[in-house]
Parts: C-alpha cells; sequence; structure tokens
C-alpha cells in the first residue's frame, strides 16, 4: 500500500485526524496485532476527536474571551469557600439534563463565598 497518496487524499477530503491516525499507526510496530476494525474504529475514534476539539477551538475564539478558564484549573486548596464536590458535580451538567436552574451568587470575578443555588 502506498501510505503518501493515501495521507494526501485523507487531508484532501479534510479527514486531518484520520491521516494523522493513520500515519501514527504505521509507525507502531504492534499494527499487525490489532485487526481492521480496531484499527478503522481508532481512525474514526480520532477523527471526532479532531472535529470536536477544531469546533471547540473555533467556538471559543469567536466568544473572544479575555481570559482562559476551565474547571480543572480551579485551586480548591485557597481558602474561598468553594465545596470541590459541588462544583464537580454542576461541572457535569446534569442539572442541565433534569431541566433545572442553576443561580451562582457572591461578588463578581473573585469566586469567594460563592454560593451554588440549584432549583
Amino acid at each position: 500500500m502506498l501510505l503518501h497518496p493515501t495521507l494526501e487524499k485523507l487531508n484532501t477530503l479534510r479527514f486531518t485526524g484520520m491521516a494523522a491516525a493513520l500515519d501514527e499507526q504505521m509507525q507502531m510496530n504492534s499494527l499487525a496485532d490489532m485487526s481492521f476494525e480496531e484499527r478503522l474504529g481508532l481512525l474514526l475514534d480520532r477523527e471526532i476527536t479532531a472535529r470536536e476539539t477544531r469546533r471547540l477551538q473555533t467556538r471559543l475564539r469567536a466568544a473572544k474571551l479575555r481570559q482562559d478558564g476551565c474547571i480543572e484549573d480551579i485551586d480548591f486548596r485557597h481558602p474561598r469557600g468553594l465545596d470541590k464536590s459541588l462544583v464537580l458535580r454542576l461541572a457535569g451538567c446534569d442539572w442541565i439534563r433534569e431541566r433545572n436552574n442553576l443561580i451562582i451568587t457572591g461578588p463578581t470575578g473573585v469566586g469567594n463565598y460563592a454560593k451554588f443555588l440549584v432549583m
């Protein structure tokens, strides 16, 4: 199999994640241990992940946020009165699936004494 033309075709079709995964698979020594279905599944998983990542990056650029932030960056060691288990539970978004409302009260921007009310 000629790898280079296949990679070019994948990139032409904008399957960049799949092309990168195929290139990585060809470098692996344990390639013969995997069935066709397993390899195809890994390629598809990689493409889906790459597309989701690109969508997220596009949305973040469009939002023009002044600061980057995510749940994983919260420092719970600082004494701000945040309940780690509650924050992580809210980050799971079960309250949205259950059609509840969330009210966050407290001083803007400091995170001190924030209260989370799920109704």
